[in-house]
């Protein structure tokens, strides 16, 4: 149809009239064929709309011809536009006359405002076709848009069109032989029908509105007005350092009044507001820094206001964010431990959102940066994301778990093996403590005892007596009337346990040399 522009909507609606009618035409259940009383009144809706568009291009070139000081031929391409309009209102006044006398012919109104004779299909064709009704209909068509073409010199196609000479219908072979009053009005329902005229009506207007348009060209009605004109100030940057300079751009910005822009960043639309000013807000990704830890990158700026459109190319830096890790023992983690870590990045602000990847070991939690860390290698890597955008990483050294330092207690007491004892304790306690630094960096994974050990009372190269020992305290009471000096309390620790941090217990390995004790009895 000479190139017109339809809004999506208007797309939407026409294929939805191309499919019911379709549905039509291969005798679905009538239920479905009332959705044409829904696409009738919105096209009818449409059809105001695109009236009222077409008004205001009219006062725009009155305007334009206004402003140029009303020049003899401007005058005569206003008189042109204004015609056009009077020749459309017209032709839609009688499209409109024809709906009504439709309504009134097939039953009228009913009390909840629904078409009486919606699903008839007998008294429309009879009203349209055989009463000739039709025939006037695209007598009026075929005029309108033949002195259409001749007024603009631009081809505007009939809109009248037999079934072979329509491009969807001349496809379906029980269409394509009929004329325009039987396609139009043969064996189809009166909403069907009414939203058939009205279909035509939304067509008429559209090419009323491309005529108004190359006549607006011949003035300059599209020219944009600036009337809305402000002082901008564009700052390097909006967190300034005391001591700093502040820098910025100062400029002018102008817009149009009564113009709403659209605005599109690479390609895809951005929120506009009222005061004609886009958002453009997009998560900002980096693939490759330079040595400063930069990366040059640009995007697509464009602002279209009537048929022009503005283009421009904006350059913007992406800089690595410094990734800050708060830990006991930042340098080096500890292996089979939960290792606490806080991995911040200030420069993402409130937007940081991060998630984390562990090469060489898990991870648990990760809401607002805070990570458990658990090493199962050497060396661990951990990567930091911010709402899925890769940020950077840290490799960190793998400690191995200290091993636990066996001590004989007697009386709440540490004893001496150097010195010994002068008689047998009563009772004793072996305890395995944790190395000072390590339960100081993760306390709830360095909780540590000794679940079996071996307690003997020696005397040269033998065993007086044994005991086998399973909980820290053991009794050696009975060993006090045995003892003599010289004798020894050799201890032998037999397992040794520790609790993670998960509440998970694993075995120790002590070694020989530590996990032997020796008390003298001088």
């Amino acid at each position: 149809m000479a190139g017109a522009k339809e809004t999506p909507r208007q797309k939407m609606i026409g294929m939805m009239y191309l499919v019911l009618t379709a549905l039509l035409a291969l005798n679905v259940d009538s239920a479905i064929l009332e959705r044409f009383e829904l696409i009738n009144g919105t096209l009818e809706e449409q059809v105001k709309t695109n009236g009222q568009r077409n008004g205001t291009t009219i006062k725009g070139i009155a305007a334009s011809v206004d402003e140029k000081g009303n020049r003899e031929g401007d005058v005569a391409v206003l008189n042109e536009a204004q015609e056009v309009r009077t020749k459309t209102d017209g032709i839609i006044s009688y499209m409109n006359s024809l709906k009504s006398e439709i309504v009134e012919y097939t039953g009228g109104i009913d009390e909840e405002e629904r078409l009486v004779g919606a699903k008839d299909m007998d008294k429309i064709a009879t009203y349209m076709i055989k009463q000739k009704r039709s025939d006037s209909l695209r007598t009026r068509l075929d005029a309108y848009t033949q002195w259409l073409t001749k007024v603009t010199g631009t081809e505007f196609p009939s809109v009248a069109l037999d079934g072979k000479e329509d491009p969807y219908w001349s496809k379906i072979p029980n269409q394509r032989e009929k004329n325009f009053g039987e396609l139009m009005f043969e064996s189809v329902p009166t909403a069907a029908g009414l939203a058939a005229i009205s279909q035509l009506e939304n067509v008429l207007l559209d090419y009323e509105s491309l005529a108004l348009g190359e006549l607006a060209k011949k003035v300059g009605a599209k020219d944009i007005a600036f009337d809305k004109i402000v002082p901008m100030v564009l700052p390097e940057s909006q967190l300034v350092a005391a001591g700093a300079r502040y820098k910025a751009k100062m400029f002018i910005s102008a817009s149009a009044s009564g113009i709403t822009p659209t605005m599109k960043l690479n390609g895809s639309s951005i929120p506009v507001d009222s005061e004609g000013f886009g958002s453009v807000d997009f998560p900002v990704k980096a693939d490759k820094y330079d040595a400063n830890g930069q990366q040059k990158k640009t995007f697509t700026a464009e602002i279209k206001i009537g048929d022009q459109t503005f283009t421009e190319q904006i350059a913007y830096t992406v800089a690595r964010p410094v990734i800050q890790i708060q830990s006991a023992a930042v340098q080096a983690l500890y292996r089979n431990c939960g290792n606490d870590l806080d991995v911040q990045v200030p420069a993402l602000g409130s937007a940081y959102d991060p998630s984390f990847k562990v090469k060489g070991g898990s991870s648990q939690g990760g809401k607002g940066g805070k990570v458990t860390i658990v090493p199962t290698a050497p060396n661990v890597e951990l990567s930091v994301y911010s709402a899925g955008t890769f940020i950077g990483s840290q490799k960190f050294r793998v400690k191995q778990i200290p091993t636990p330092e066996l001590v004989l207690k007697s009386g709440g007491k540490e004893i001496d093996l150097k010195r010994g004892v002068s008689k047998v304790p009563r009772e004793m306690n072996l305890d395995a403590v944790a190395d000072a630094d390590f339960a100081q960096f993760l306390p709830k994974d360095a909780r540590y005892r000794v679940t079996k050990w071996e307690v003997s009372l020696a005397r040269g190269a033998r065993a007086v007596d044994t005991k086998q020992v399973t909980s820290p305290k053991v009794d050696l009471g009975s060993w006090v009337s045995k003892a003599r000096a010289g004798d020894r309390i050799v201890i032998e620790a037999k397992e040794v346990q520790r609790m993670n941090f998960k509440g998970e217990t694993e075995k120790i390995r002590i070694g020989v040399n530590a996990s032997i004790k020796t008390v003298p009895i001088n």
